[in-house]
């Protein structure tokens, strides 16, 4: 059989129009995949969004992360030392194919980054934020269950957390502190309470 002859049953045969469509979609998905606006046209037409994009890098890649680091006001008024929240454990080879505790290191630099955008417009604002909502009631639990651990359940009246931002495991970079909190209660405050407050 040549060539030609099954190019012809290809497109002519039982099925042809649905070989033609994923052809069609195939070729469509690979074209949008090119950065130029030539090849985004079909996307920006493509209102129902069924051509897929698979770009796997972003256009400004991203070469830092964020490092949560906290420290704790005892009841006594005294400030602990700055301590980091372990995101990222040491790599194993499995890792390669599946990572999903890398999911929180991503998590704190989605909201780092959510917060620095708004810092400019004052500390209320951040306040206001989810992310920061979020990472404070994530640290309340990492220190309420440390202190359950340690059997200490009084020892902590507050604490504070900052974002630096890092280069990861380049070393020859220095960390950047970009954002500090003021001191929160270790208890948790209800949200209408603390909209009064103000």
């Amino acid at each position: 059989m040549t060539v030609t002859r099954l190019l012809k049953e290809a497109v002519r045969g039982p099925g042809a129009g649905w070989r033609i469509a994923g052809a069609a979609a195939l070729s469509l998905t690979v074209a949008a995949q090119h950065p130029g606006d030539l090849f985004g046209r079909a996307r920006r037409r493509d209102l129902l969004a069924t051509i897929p994009n698979w770009r796997f890098f972003a256009p400004d890649p991203s070469v830092h992360d964020y490092e949560l680091v906290y420290r704790t006001l005892s009841r006594q008024g005294e400030t602990s030392g700055w301590k980091q929240v372990p995101l990222v454990r040491n790599r194993r080879a499995h890792q390669m194919l599946w990572y999903p505790e890398r999911r929180a290191g991503k998590a704190v630099f989605d909201m780092g980054t959510e917060l620095l955008r708004v810092i400019d417009r004052g500390l209320t604002t951040v306040k206001d934020q989810p992310s920061y909502r979020v990472l404070t009631n994530f640290l309340r639990r990492e220190i309420q269950q440390g202190q359950r651990q340690g059997q200490d359940h009084d020892a902590v009246k507050g604490f504070q957390f900052a974002l630096v931002r890092s280069a990861g495991h380049d070393l020859d970079e220095r960390a950047e502190w970009q954002f500090i909190s003021p001191y929160t209660s270790i208890a948790p405050v209800a949200r209408g309470v603390a909209a009064q407050g103000r």
